[in-house]
């Protein structure tokens, strides 16, 4: 490709959907850069040769919405299965349907309670402190759900997952505990769930597979930066800390190391994700790819499986990050880059690392659609100034 119209610096949902949307609408040619060795970001994914499995090489991604725009979008380059995503915690030898419900209730207390019941027994429970009162994670918890719930299924978890006792982590973190009081036990609430039935590679390529895109991975944009910067405009969608060479200090993120193993087992655990609520177990879940894809089971290696151990922890230098920690030390620093972000010629920041922000497959393109309708479309197609930032929207 000659010089493009537009580069875009990172191959996520975020970039694939601007890059899409400015070939397929505005006729652009677009270069997409790539620091990994394959496209698609943390959604990739691959099927394993021995067991025929397809693997989320960067942990399970559900795909779920409410937002009719992007629900007609993705099915553009994909069909979705009908899959309901389904959660189970395991504590002290037993297995939970999560999320909280009334199923979980019964069981948990041994006794069986009408939804009127439960209400009373968490109300009670919860009203040990008062929510206005709570100085940290775990005193909001119990004033949310109870001393017994927080106890069997966030506390230990949420150790695991911060590397932080719950009592030192601020109550700001959770915003509610939502407890279900009917046997509803599907993860989501969105209209639209499922997967897609090819696989999310192909879903992804298929969003890349135009003659105006050129994707090429094994490419950090720092290296090439000089050869695009102030030329042409860059939607970027890489940790933003790194774009400004961690000037204003390093945001912090968690990361997940992920272990896997194949299995002689035709099933391992009978469920796609276990989450491991003990607080002795090191691992946060484990996860069992082929029960996310039962319309497969033809397809795959009879007498295997493969298990995957999820372990949470703090982002290091190196390390990709997953999930932004947003402390008060971060929203700190991210204010300062939102103001190096606006001053920035030619660029727009998006994307999870891009925003330090958690957002969803269906958030980031929903997000990247509305960069495309404000931003990029009136700039290309009116001449409308390419206003920089966007690590505030």
């Amino acid at each position: 490709m000659s010089t493009p119209d537009l580069l875009v610096v990172g191959s996520g949902l975020f970039g694939l959907t601007i890059a899409e949307r400015c070939a397929s609408e505005l006729g652009l040619k677009v270069l997409i850069l790539e620091r990994r060795s394959h496209l698609g970001g943390n959604a990739y994914s691959e099927f394993d040769e021995e067991t025929g499995i397809e693997v989320h090489k960067y942990g399970t991604h559900l795909f779920h919405t409410s937002n009719e725009r992007v629900w007609e979008y993705v099915n553009r380059f994909t069909s979705f299965t009908n899959y309901q995503h389904r959660v189970f915690g395991k504590y002290q030898g037993q297995v939970y349907s999560l999320p909280m419900n009334l199923g979980l209730i019964n069981q948990f207390f041994g006794k069986s309670h009408t939804p009127d019941e439960a209400r009373a027994l968490i109300a009670e429970q919860s009203s040990e402190i008062d929510t206005a009162d709570a100085k940290n994670l775990e005193e909001k918890a119990i004033s949310l759900i109870g001393r017994p719930l927080y106890e069997a299924f966030i506390k230990g978890y949420t150790q695991k997952q911060w590397q932080t006792d719950p009592k030192e982590l601020s109550a700001d973190i959770i915003t509610r505990l939502p407890v279900r009081y009917t046997f509803d036990n599907r993860y989501f609430n969105d209209k639209y769930e499922g997967l897609p039935v090819d696989g999310y590679t192909a879903w992804l390529e298929r969003m890349a597979d135009h003659p105006n895109i050129e994707v090429r991975v094994n490419t950090d944009f720092f290296d090439v930066r000089d050869e695009f910067q102030g030329k042409v405009p860059i939607v970027y969608t890489g940790p933003v800390d790194e774009y400004f060479g961690n000037s204003e200090g390093r945001l912090s993120w968690r990361t997940v190391d992920l272990e896997s193993e194949v299995l002689d087992v035709d099933d391992y655990q009978g469920t796609g994700v276990v989450n491991a609520n003990d607080p002795d177990v090191p691992f946060t879940r484990e996860l069992e790819f082929k029960h996310l894809h039962p319309e497969r089971a033809a397809s795959y290696t009879k007498g295997k499986t493969i298990r995957v151990r999820e372990y949470s922890r703090f982002a290091e230098e190196g390390d990709e990050p997953y999930y932004p920690i947003n402390t008060a030390e971060d929203r700190e620093k991210l204010l300062k880059y939102r103001d190096l972000a606006k001053k920035e010629p030619m660029t727009l920041f998006g994307g999870r690392l891009g925003t330090y922000k958690y957002l969803d497959m269906h958030m980031a393109i929903g997000s990247a659609l509305s960069m495309f309708d404000n931003k990029l479309a009136p700039h290309f197609k009116d001449g409308a100034p390419l206003t920089s930032g966007g690590v505030d929207e």
